[in-house]
């Protein structure tokens, strides 16, 4: 280390010889470099100036006592100076480390709640969801049992980032052990109400639904726990209508009853489950209305539920520059058949 910064201090030397004796552009580049080369190898400013007195001293003894005592000021402003940029150079690893870290959570939590899109003859699903940071606060997940029935789950945490997203692991690995009640969405809740109450900080609060899809009755049978509405989708007129249903959020009192709700699902009918990311989407004019929703869906009617999904999340997205606000979460389910 010692011969990295004599080498240093040689070449610094050079340089500004070479300086004080041609005043050029190509002198004055090699300062340039040599910054550079100073900063790699974390030499202080204050160091830096201890140099160039002592060089210009061998290089011009006359210097005038007032050019001296002024290098003697800078060295001084230089050791406060240097001290500031060596705790932001530690602050930076520091968040350099955070951020590293940061993102493995946010692949391992993306690989944790992965799901896999049910593959059911009559009925097209669609389902994206994108986190507004890193890691998300929304989670959707799909399970098809051994007689084909199909379970969709849709939640949200109030709140972002690592907190949520931890929560929102918790809340997949809960419904993961909960095989049993699948068939009964108001069951559901209520098993997951008593494990939010328990484990997760009071200040916290989740929101669900969950539904249960017959593919051979067709009836949709569903329960909220505080959930965003969704729509459904009537194809026989055209019309939508608010998904509704009542229900307290997860984690409030442990001793919550959800309603079960039942509705039958014709064909080209459509389910459309979200998170209050969609519909909470600003805009320099303020928040979108559902009504906006409802047209653009409306607009791409004849596409896959897939299709939908994602045109129209590059449309929110597009309407807030790109920086979405809160996790995004909208699932479509299409009865074809």
């Amino acid at each position: 280390m010692d011969q990295d910064r004599e080498s240093m201090e040689y070449k610094y030397r050079e340089a500004l010889s070479n300086y004080i004796k041609n005043q050029t552009e190509q002198a004055l580049y090699q300062g340039q470099k040599l910054s550079r080369t100073t900063l790699e190898q974390k030499i202080s400013p204050e160091e830096i100036i201890s140099w160039h007195k002592s060089i210009l001293l061998d290089l011009s003894p006359d210097t005038s006592e007032t050019v001296l005592h002024s290098l003697d000021f800078l060295l001084e402003v230089m050791m406060g100076y240097g001290i500031a940029y060596r705790e932001h150079q530690s602050l930076r690893h520091q968040q350099q480390e955070l951020k590293s870290e940061i993102e493995i959570a946010a692949n391992v939590q993306s690989t944790l709640l992965e799901t896999r899109i049910p593959d059911v003859e009559g009925l097209d699903i669609g389902a994206i969801s994108v986190p507004a940071k890193s890691m998300n606060g929304d989670y959707y997940y799909f399970v098809q049992d051994e007689n084909d029935f199909i379970g969709v789950s849709i939640a949200d945490v109030i709140g972002k980032g690592i907190p949520a997203a931890l929560c929102m692991s918790m809340i997949k690995y809960a419904m993961d052990s909960l095989p049993e009640n699948r068939h009964a969405p108001a069951l559901v809740l209520e098993n997951l109400n008593r494990v939010v109450e328990q484990n997760v900080d009071p200040s916290m609060f989740i929101t669900m639904f969950y539904g249960l899809y017959n593919p051979y009755d067709h009836i949709f049978s569903y329960s909220s726990a505080g959930h965003e509405p969704g729509f459904y989708y009537h194809a026989a007129d055209g019309a939508f209508e608010e998904l509704s249903a009542k229900g307290l959020l997860l984690g409030v009192d442990k001793r919550t009853k959800y309603q079960q709700y039942e509705r039958r699902v014709e064909v080209g009918d459509m389910i459309i489950l979200l998170s209050d990311g969609v519909t909470e989407c600003r805009t320099e004019d303020g928040f979108i209305e559902r009504e906006y929703l409802v047209d653009y869906i409306t607009k791409n009617i004849h596409l896959h539920p897939q299709a939908i999904v994602v045109n129209l999340f590059k449309q929110l997205e597009k309407l807030q520059d790109f920086q979405l606000r809160d996790d995004f979460t909208l699932i479509v389910l299409k009865r074809t058949k």
